[in-house]
């Protein structure tokens, strides 16, 4: 099993009776990140606006052979950067046709950059939306496509891995088919360096978004898209990046460059990709591909799960079960597709979480659903610590 712990001192050892089971929501960053973030004020300093050339050059160039890499991508050049993945909801909800309410398919459980935004819109009847359950986790992709199947869409827009629960949708490839002449978005922000995703045969047919924040390692400011040649080519909410390398319009109106800048925004904190190509540099380095993290993030959560059966805490209302997985042969069974972290369905969430955060463990909880994330900087001796902690404390 791996044990990277040293390369994360200055997050572990901040405050070393922390246990931070929430490498899902915010991961600790590996101490490369620092001389990271270090060097990005150095440039500055050195450079003042003359940083942008080694910013939009050579970094951005670095980086984006990185991610593609890791996603199977023939061609970096289709990614872009912005600070957050609301900006991309933005400019691709900006794309879609005008004079009506676009018709958008998704699902239930999307993340509130997505779903906060469509869901204002939809009050005001400016989109109309169809909501597919995510669960039973089986069902979901099937009946996707089947809608997808239907025609008339205006966007498809799913999650890879489902935030609230951990589940997975695999064969996006069927939904990519079965999207016809609609832009389809997948939302890949807990599956990118938590699991393998290869994107290679949808890459010219899907746009697929992610970030630093989670199990990339490199915090906040740190987004990507990936934007497949043709689809959605100028977007009404529009920076003044978009144009760079852009070729003029023959009718005078707004140029836009063809690649994935033409989802650029303006001016941002470049501080970020430095961190994100730090922390992926590193990962490489140490032999930490996502297959390897997913495994070790699998090994930890068999432990969990078997320790909670094991001394029952699995009886105490903590975990009546996984969210989206059935219980199997009277104990937990973390299913064969799921993210980094298990979500526990209670009514107490939130209560649970209070209790683990006095006892020094960091969690978290969306709704009724309790979540344990676990990461690169987690070992067997962290899983068993927690287990301890969890034995100690009142239920």
């Amino acid at each position: 099993m791996l044990d990277l712990r040293p390369h994360f001192s200055a997050f572990l050892g901040s405050d070393p009776a922390r246990l931070h089971f929430a490498a899902h929501s915010h991961h600790p960053w590996p101490d490369v990140t620092r001389a990271a973030h270090l060097a990005a004020w150095d440039l500055a300093a050195r450079r003042i606006d003359g940083k942008w050339e080694e910013v939009l050059g050579a970094l951005s160039t670095r980086l984006r052979q990185r991610i593609a890499g890791l996603l199977g991508l023939p061609d970096p050049a289709t990614l872009v950067f912005a600070p957050n993945t609301h900006e991309f909801v933005a400019r691709i909800l900006s794309a879609l046709p005008a004079g009506r309410a676009p018709r958008i398919l998704t699902t239930d459980g999307e993340f509130h950059s997505f779903a906060r935004q469509i869901g204002r819109l939809e009050e005001e009847g400016l989109v109309r939306v169809t909501r597919i359950p995510t669960l039973p986790a089986a069902e979901c992709l099937p009946r996707l496509i089947e809608a997808a199947r239907g025609g008339g869409w205006d966007l498809i827009w799913t999650s890879e891995v489902f935030y609230q629960t951990g589940t997975v949708l695999e064969g996006l490839e069927a939904l990519a088919e079965a999207a016809g002449e609609a832009p389809l978005v997948i939302d890949g922000y807990h599956a990118f360096m938590a699991r393998p995703v290869d994107l290679s045969r949808i890459a010219g047919r899907a746009f697929y978004l992610a970030g630093g924040y989670k199990y990339a390692m490199g915090g906040e400011g740190c987004c990507f898209l990936h934007c497949p040649p043709g689809w959605l080519p100028r977007p009404r909410l529009t920076g003044w990046y978009a144009a760079f390398s852009a070729l003029a319009r023959p009718d005078g109106g707004t140029p836009y460059a063809t690649d994935g800048q033409r989802f650029m925004g303006a001016t941002f904190d470049p501080s970020g990709l430095f961190r994100l190509d730090a922390s992926l540099g590193w990962a490489a380095a140490q032999g930490a591909s996502p297959a390897a993290i997913h495994a070790h993030a699998r090994a930890l959560q068999a432990q969990f799960l078997a320790g909670l059966v094991e001394t029952g805490l699995a009886e105490t209302g903590l975990a009546k079960g996984l969210a989206g997985v059935p219980l199997a042969g009277g104990g937990f069974d973390p299913g064969p597709a799921r993210g980094n972290f298990l979500a526990f369905e209670t009514e107490q969430a939130g209560a649970w979480q209070a209790r683990l955060a006095a006892a020094g463990i960091v969690t978290d909880y969306r709704g009724n659903r309790l979540r344990f994330g676990f990461g690169l900087c987690h070992t067997a001796a962290e899983v068993e610590a927690l287990l301890e902690r969890l034995r100690a404390s009142p239920t």
